[in-house]
């Protein structure tokens, strides 16, 4: 059984119900269809407050895959498997190529300023512990969740080297950003992975060794031990059919493309609006249904398949197509 999450009037996150006693509310009247960034729920139009029961989230980090678990004593009622932002460093990459270049060529430019982009949590680092920031603020506003428990995991240390090993690894000062960040939101409590593997172990669960599985058992076996141990009290997992989530990577704007067309003209590019359209919005086309937007061209449109990003057509027209929702995620499952 398929569980929704539920919201009161004023927006509040309500105990899960499930698809059936949600389609029943919304054929009465007494709830909305709703959606965030790809994620189903509904909202009542009644009801302004209920009683909720101690919901945990446990989250499994990884270098390509993440893992989130939904759960209470009762249910568990979402297993989230997302792929990690990698792009961010090529990207930061090509930007400074194109800004040297620029200052070789015969072009109007300012004068040099100092690196701004010197200290702090480097932007490849802070995009991986972002997303999964991300995906806990999106749980947040659509379940109750009262309890957090991590996997804790550590960076490669280096024999003698005590300043890198506690302040200069990428990973040690993402997580630390991270952990700090979801103190604020509720109970954070920490497990090591030998921790994981042992709990794991006592309830006959196996961990495939095949990381990039889209199934339970690759990441989500550990998150649901994590949150089983919090509020649950199974010993085997109820629920395991899981969500991939993909973050939709946008091509921010650019002074112009790197590579000029026929004549050295050097057109505009990237940006996040496509003709009044924020770009990743899940919309309704009325020959390709529900797809999300990408980029456009010359009046047109162009859409993306939901669950492999694929582009369906670039000419679709804007009276054509009915906005449902923003979104910055491609979900399957």
């Amino acid at each position: 059984m398929k569980y929704v999450p539920v919201v009161s009037k004023t927006g509040k996150p309500l105990m899960p119900c499930s698809n059936y006693r949600a389609n029943e509310l919304v054929c009465k009247g007494k709830a909305l269809r709703r959606f965030k960034s790809g994620l189903f729920y509904i909202k009542l139009t009644e009801r302004e407050d209920g009683e909720v029961q101690p919901i945990a989230v446990g989250i499994d980090p990884g270098s390509k895959r993440e893992a989130f678990t939904v759960k209470s004593e009762s249910h568990t009622y979402l297993n989230i498997l997302a792929d990690a932002v990698t792009w961010v460093k090529e990207a930061i990459e090509r930007k400074r190529n194109a800004r040297r270049a620029r200052r070789q060529r015969k072009t109007p430019c300012r004068q040099n300023r100092m690196n701004r982009a010197k200290g702090g949590i480097p932007p490849s680092t802070k995009a991986r512990w972002q997303l999964k920031l991300r995906i806990v603020n999106i749980l947040r506003k659509i379940f109750p969740i009262t309890d957090y428990v991590v996997e804790d995991i550590s960076a490669t240390t280096k024999k003698g080297c005590n300043k890198w090993n506690k302040n200069f690894s990428p990973l040690e000062v993402g997580k630390k950003w991270f952990y700090s960040e979801l103190r604020k939101l509720g109970n954070v409590e920490f497990k090591e992975g030998w921790w994981t593997f042992e709990e794991r172990s006592t309830y006959g669960l196996k961990k495939t060794k095949s990381k990039m599985l889209e199934s339970f058992d690759a990441h989500n076996v550990d998150s649901w031990v994590l949150a089983n141990w919090k509020v649950g009290c199974h010993t085997k997992p109820e629920n395991t059919e899981i969500t991939m989530m993909t973050p939709i990577e946008f091509h921010r704007r650019q002074l112009h493309r790197f590579e000029p067309s026929i004549g050295g003209e050097r057109t505009r590019y990237g940006g996040t609006m496509s003709l009044g359209f924020k770009k990743g919005s899940i919309v309704k086309h009325k020959k390709y249904g529900i797809c999300y937007i990408g980029g456009n061209q010359e009046g047109r449109l162009s859409l993306h398949n939901l669950d492999n990003g694929k582009r369906l057509c670039k000419r679709a027209k804007t009276e054509d197509t009915q906005f449902l929702a923003y979104n910055s995620f491609r979900k399957r499952g």
